[in-house]
């Protein structure tokens, strides 16, 4: 385990990026044209990046990136 130490402005600079990145995953998710195999790698990547984002954020912006899993894109499961 690995800690940081963080200024106020370095905490939000991070929370920003994190918000994006996870913006920007939920997006590819969604779309039907992505690979269910190019899908499944970014599932656990986005759940590595909720997890680093709810060490910053509020429960209720915890909820808008929450997310269920679908099992019916994955042809295989």
């Amino acid at each position: 385990m690995l800690g940081f130490m963080f200024t106020s402005k370095e905490c939000q600079e991070l929370e920003y990026l994190l918000k994006r990145e996870l913006e920007e995953m939920l997006l590819d998710l969604g779309d039907k044209r992505i690979d269910w195999l190019v899908k499944r790698a970014m599932e656990e990547r986005y759940q590595i990046l909720f997890r680093m984002y709810a060490r910053f954020a509020a429960p209720s912006e915890l909820s808008k990136y929450a997310r269920r899993r679908n099992h019916e894109e994955m042809p295989f499961t």
